[in-house]
């Protein structure tokens, strides 16, 4: 099973608005953080809003900031609020109750053992809320360059240069 790139940004705003706490962040911020398209996350940042998970504040200094009642929203609910379908296969129904029939139905027990998979993979991200996969937020928060820190990125070693002679080689 994927996720939808939907439903990716949706949790990675809401776990950057999460670390940044009460403090007002743009989407502009949210894309360099993260390196992905602004008008990817405009369309989110809307659906995170009309949801009340997420606070838009207008005007010249304004932005949007987490919600501090959603750090208890697992990552199961939003994962089912933001995918449209999890149908795996086309004999299991979907968001509107529909499927195609199968020829196998009557016997086949792969349905239900996908259904038994699906079912299993959300109650474990029922398990994880957003304010328990932000911590630590010091990490975090210098791994998505928040606070003027410099993010920290992986950098392979390199071999120090040997160093001339103090005396100019001399």
């Amino acid at each position: 099973m994927r996720l939808t790139d939907y439903t990716d940004y949706s949790l990675r705003v809401l776990l950057y608005l999460a670390v940044q706490g009460n403090a007002l962040s743009t989407i502009q911020d949210i894309s360099q953080a993260y390196g992905i398209s602004r008008n990817h996350l405009m369309k989110v940042v809307q659906q995170l809003a009309e949801r009340g998970w997420v606070e838009t504040v207008r005007g010249r200094n304004g932005g949007l900031r987490f919600v501090e009642h959603i750090r208890d929203l697992t990552v199961g609910e939003v994962v089912r609020a933001t995918e449209s379908d999890f149908a795996l296969v086309a004999c299991m129904p979907d968001q509107r109750g529909e499927h195609r029939p199968c020829v196998i139905s009557p016997q086949c027990r792969l349905r239900a053992a996908l259904q038994a998979a699906r079912d299993a993979f959300l109650a474990e991200l029922d398990r994880h809320t957003i304010g328990e996969i932000t911590q630590p937020q010091g990490a975090l928060a210098a791994l998505l360059g928040m606070n003027g820190a410099i993010p920290i990125l992986p950098v392979a070693s390199a071999p120090m240069p040997a160093s001339a002679p103090a005396d100019g080689g001399a």
